[in-house]
């Protein structure tokens, strides 16, 4: 019998239903079912691979639950019975929201002077006394104009440096000006400065707690780890941060101050370390952050750098090890992985710019440079650190319709949907995947880069399909302790019953 023949005998055997589109691929798994099959709207499901050619040549009984199963996650629907569009148009339209509110993160890069000489850092660092570094009041002010220029009804203004703290006059003018323009405007609006803490000084905590001002910090580990990475001329680098967190915590209260980590190669062979260090100073989450390909932080690639591969590897050992903590008592998320759950089992979009499809570049943040020019992310102004200012959207004294209009923009946004690229397009994981153009050009010099050859994509497939094996294993307590991470609830408030898939 032909193959041809055969399928035809198939066909003729089918139940009524029709497909719905689809993409499947093949886990790495003991389990059975180790084939996952994803619809448009990010619902999912694992079949077996005899179950796979039954739904394909239209052989599911339907009167079984798998039937059930895929008409209820929309990859099988009945003609005539019920029309599937409007409900996966909502859930589409639910995981796509984002694109409609313009951008809502706002950075402030009101210096580049910093006292740190951290090894990674993505830009070059000017000396703590050159002025000529700092964003002028003009420049602040017309960035505030542009700010309420997007229709955004929750905004987001993000101070960054080098420190931003040294620049502190500037954040006043700016957090002022924004509270007086809201008064009016009626925004949700959050301010944040991303700093060492190193400069905190009582008239700037005052400050914070009068506008309700949130910290963000970068803690790298144990002192050993912390200073060997973050390095000040005093040798105290991870003293004086955790001193500044306790004047935080102890003014403005613990919710205010969150840290992040950043790894080199020697934080690599410290995941537990690590981990430690953040239950013992009592956060909640760590992201765990791979080093980035921008800027000065390239020109230490040789020194500081890792693969793909080991970066893979320490994550999953220190998730391992991050749900062991929690299992005992701990809550602590990790960040990335809490932003992926998201996506992989929730209808709605996160806000994370890397992870967008179309680009969240420009769409979703903008940047406002300390001498006025105007970047569609905080990774295409780091490039100008390799001698790139090529996704320069324009200047503070523009409106943000003309900003938005550039060309940059149209170079993004066409190698910005992950549905079209080549090497995507077919993957099941684009659901819950991003474009990140600005990334693959700077890696790559295209936007759209190859994407067999892209540690964006060897990442997040890598982290995407562990997540899902994790998940549909057999340990709840593994389930529950992620579940847990997306409900930001500690296990102990979680119900008992695991995930189900």
């Amino acid at each position: 019998m032909t193959c041809l023949s055969a399928a035809r005998q198939l066909i003729t055997k089918e139940s009524g239903y029709q497909l719905l589109p689809f993409r499947f691929m093949r886990l790495d798994s003991n389990q059975h079912d180790n084939i996952l099959i994803t619809a448009e709207t990010g619902e999912y499901f694992f079949l077996t691979e005899a179950q796979l050619n039954q739904l394909v040549y239209k052989q599911i009984d339907r009167h079984g639950d798998l039937y059930r199963n895929l008409l209820a996650r929309h990859f099988i629907y009945e003609p005539g019975v019920h029309d599937p569009l409007p409900e996966m148009a909502a859930q589409y339209r639910s995981r796509k929201g984002f694109l409609f509110g313009g951008p809502a993160l706002h950075i402030f890069v009101v210096t580049l002077r910093c006292n740190h000489t951290c090894q990674y850092c993505q830009v070059s660092r000017a000396p703590l006394g050159d002025a000529r570094h700092d964003m002028s009041a003009e420049h602040a002010a017309l960035a505030v104009e542009r700010l309420f220029e997007s229709p955004s009804p929750v905004l987001t203004v993000e101070f960054q440096g080098g420190e931003p703290l040294l620049a502190f006059d500037r954040i006043r003018q700016v957090i002022e000006a924004v509270r007086q323009r809201n008064e009016t405007e009626q925004r949700n609006i959050q301010f944040v400065i991303s700093s060492t803490l190193h400069p905190l000084n009582e008239e700037m905590l005052d400050f914070a707690e009068e506008h309700d001002v949130h910290f963000s910090t970068s803690l790298d580990g144990p002192a050993f780890l912390h200073n060997t990475n973050r390095p000040t001329p005093t040798r105290d680098s991870y003293e004086r941060t955790l001193e500044g967190i306790r004047r935080v915590r102890e003014r403005l209260g613990d919710d205010k101050v969150s840290a992040l980590t950043t790894l080199t190669a020697k934080s690599l062979q410290h995941p537990e370390a690590i981990i430690d260090e953040y239950v013992a100073q009592g956060f909640n989450s760590i992201s765990l952050r791979p080093l980035s390909p921008y800027g000065f932080a390239k020109k230490s690639a040789l020194r500081l750098d890792y693969s793909v591969n080991d970066y893979i590897e320490f994550y999953k050992k220190a998730l391992t090890y991050l749900i062991d903590v929690n299992a005992q008592g701990a809550y602590l998320s990790e960040g990335y992985a809490s932003l992926l759950l998201t996506n992989m089992l929730t209808p709605f979009s996160t806000g994370y710019v890397d992870l967008r499809s179309p680009a969240g570049a420009g769409v979703g943040v903008l940047v406002y440079n300390y001498d006025g020019s105007v970047y569609p992310s905080d990774e295409a102004r780091m490039l100008l650190e390799m001698g790139e200012d090529g996704l320069r959207l324009g200047d503070v004294s523009q409106p943000l319709n003309e900003l938005l209009a550039s060309s940059v923009m149209d170079l993004i946004l066409s190698a910005g949907v992950a549905e079209a690229l080549p090497g995507c397009a077919d993957c099941a994981l684009v659901p819950y995947c991003g474009a990140d153009p600005i990334e693959h050009y700077a890696r790559q010099g295209d936007p759209v880069g190859h994407r067999a050859l892209s540690a964006f994509c060897q990442r997040n497939m890598n982290l995407l399909t562990h997540l899902f094996g994790l998940l549909r294993g057999s340990n709840e307590q593994s389930q529950r302790v992620l579940l847990s991470w997306i409900s930001r609830r500690s296990l102990a408030d979680l119900p008992s019953a695991g995930y189900r898939g």
